[in-house]
């Protein structure tokens, strides 16, 4: 099976290691990410001045380019798919900003492509069961916290991946993993998003109730889909160590990173390197290393 796949430019940059286990696990499933020949960033959010068509032209684009390509499109980062999939139902529900669009653009696009997340992928169409079958070895008695934050679900009615109030998606993707997975009440809470940049402390803070509320409840990794939340809750540990008494550190995995470990892929291609609390020690103790 081959899917057009939309990296954004973290992947190609900061978080390759979200993108090389991705890669490596889809083709051990089947699945064969087919990158777009011609992309550019998705803007990283999505406007919400009214108007402000301008800065949804390169999702446009790269809607248009996967329509003519199989007409699936396939993401990773929850940015980007937000971005992508709510530009879908704009321009498939506004019929005045489709032609604005189509001008700014020169895409006649009316939002005839499906834009999908892994995760997505993995529930319908792989089917979880089957992915359990497949794994070489069991994440159990690997205590893990799911980490939705707050782009991968909403806004619900456009978003249609799952509750945004009670999702589960990530947690049974763990769960047929073999993951013993941790319930705590911040996992759609915003990590500090891109306050990481002009409110540092109030990013540290956002972040530290976070990873501090999945240690509470027993967890000894949390588990995410965004490249800036992962930065967030796993390089903002240094601050948090400074910052808070009798903080614990625990390592911030990238979900596929996990699913490549399962199925069996060596750790040079899972990738470890970028991870400012180092996962290996956790994941040596558990035998999975």
């Amino acid at each position: 099976m081959d899917i057009a796949y939309f990296p954004g430019c973290t992947l190609h940059a900061k978080a390759t290691d979200l993108d090389r286990s991705a890669r490596a696990a889809a083709e051990l499933l089947g699945i064969r990410f087919v990158e777009l020949s011609k992309w550019s960033c998705c803007g990283a959010s999505f406007p919400t001045a009214g108007g402000n068509l301008m800065t949804l032209a390169s999702p446009v684009r790269a809607l248009a380019q996967a329509s003519r390509e199989g007409g699936n499109l396939i993401t990773l980062c929850a940015i980007c798919y937000n971005v992508l999939k709510r530009t879908n139902h704009l321009v498939s529900n506004d019929t005045e900003s489709q032609k604005k669009l189509a001008m700014f653009t020169d895409e006649d696009y009316s939002g005839q492509t499906r834009v999908v997340h892994l995760l997505e992928l993995l529930r319908d169409e792989v089917g979880l069961d089957r992915l359990r079958d497949r794994l070489v070895s069991s994440m159990k008695g690997l205590k893990v916290a799911p980490y939705y934050g707050c782009l991968l679900l909403r806004p619900q009615n456009e978003i249609l991946l799952d509750d945004p109030d009670r999702p589960q998606i990530l947690e049974n993707f763990l769960d047929s993993l073999g993951c013993d997975v941790v319930d705590f009440p911040f996992k759609t809470e915003c990590c500090g998003s891109f306050l990481a940049v002009s409110a540092e402390e109030v990013a540290t803070d956002m972040a530290h109730r976070i990873v501090d509320g999945a240690v509470r409840r027993g967890a000894e990794a949390i588990v995410g889909t965004c490249p800036l939340c992962q930065f967030n809750l796993d390089n903002r540990q240094r601050e948090m160590a400074t910052r808070y008494k009798e903080f614990r550190q625990i390592p911030v995995f990238y979900f596929t990173q996990l699913l490549a470990l399962g199925l069996g892929l060596e750790e040079a291609t899972i990738g470890m390197g970028q991870h400012f609390v180092d996962p290996r020690p956790l994941l040596s103790g558990k035998g999975l290393l």
